[in-house]
């Protein structure tokens, strides 16, 4: 099998319990989530630091891969134990020394194609590459364009939108399409209420006079890791929290707007359907929590540092946790 360019750097895939190269990384085409979209799956980041890569929230992504499994009743047939070791050793082999994209998935295999059967084996594929800014250091720096998606967010009494399960995605590929046709970075999704959902893979955060605001999975939103995170942030910066509905109104008048997500991190939104949000070039507190934020993913604030997990050295099997003595856990703000 030909590697496409984007996984260049790819050469090694944990799966099914052991490292494989990545032509031998394969499934058969009678896969029970090749039809039926029965997959779960995590985005996680490892950052380069002074220490060597580490890896970004690990137990947080690998405790939600857990409870997606559960969602779904899904036996998964590996610990978040040998998950976390698996992860590293993909870093490893790889040699992905700098900042690297994630991908942990577990899928139905082959057996039948019932939908009820539940006899089909579950797999397990650990796949990671080099990646860095999402949308590059220009949008980044000034904002993305975004579109609001006529595409509802699928309710939460629908299906768990708090697991993120492959099928899910098709509503993300749907709003991520309607953007592009606009000309946009990236869409926005409104829940079934016509309140705002969230991106295609990102939460959203507004900013009114110095106030952070945000939705919770009332919204039929994913409890985004790296949301979880800047809440965090948020309550140790001083800032307020509101966490309440948002409507559209709310984002065309807020002064700052900004999404944050593992592939995103934390992107400022200067437009939604044309329409500046505040002052174009302006969003401070946006800018104030991205900096914390990169100081830690970097390994340089103290106080963050059980977030991060050190890949260990070829000399080293170990899984350690970075290997500076962590401030005590600072108490996160639920959403």
């Amino acid at each position: 099998m030909l590697k496409p360019q984007f996984f260049n750097g790819t050469n090694w895939i944990w799966m099914n319990g052991q490292l494989v190269a990545w032509e031998n990384a394969t499934t058969h085409v009678s896969a029970h989530a090749l039809h039926y979209g029965t997959g779960i799956f995590e985005g996680i980041r490892s950052y380069k630091t002074a220490h060597g890569p580490c890896i970004f929230r690990l137990d947080s992504h690998l405790n939600r891969f857990v409870e997606s499994a559960a969602a779904y009743e899904m036996p998964l047939p590996y610990s978040e134990r040998t998950l976390s070791e698996a992860v590293c050793q993909v870093i490893k082999a790889n040699l992905l020394q700098g900042n690297s994209y994630i991908r942990l998935l577990s899928w139905y295999g082959s057996h039948d194609m019932g939908i009820t059967s539940r006899r089909w084996p579950v797999e397990t594929a650990i796949i990671a590459w080099p990646w860095g800014i999402l949308f590059g250091d220009d949008r980044s720096h000034y904002g993305i364009r975004v579109s609001i998606c006529p595409w509802r967010k699928i309710h939460f009494s629908m299906l768990p939108t708090s697991a993120k399960a492959c099928g899910q995605y098709l509503s993300s590929l749907l709003a991520a399409q309607y953007a592009l046709k606009q000309g946009c970075d990236e869409a926005l999704l409104l829940d079934a209420s016509g309140n705002i959902a969230e991106g295609p893979a990102e939460n959203i955060f507004l900013v009114k006079d110095g106030r952070l605001v945000t939705n919770d999975e009332s919204s039929s939103i994913l409890l985004g890791i790296t949301r979880e995170s800047v809440l965090s942030i948020a309550q140790n910066l001083g800032l307020s929290v509101e966490v309440r509905h948002l409507t559209p109104e709310d984002l065309f008048n807020a002064d700052e707007a900004f999404f944050t997500g593992t592939a995103v991190e934390i992107v400022s939104i200067r437009e939604v359907d044309g329409k500046s949000i505040g002052t174009p070039g302006c969003h401070p507190v946006t800018d104030q929590i991205h900096g914390v934020f990169n100081k830690i993913t970097a390994g340089l604030d103290t106080d963050y540092r059980h977030w991060l997990k050190l890949v260990p050295t070829a000399e080293d099997s170990r899984a350690e946790v970075f290997p500076i003595e962590p401030a005590a856990v600072t108490a996160e703000t639920a959403g």
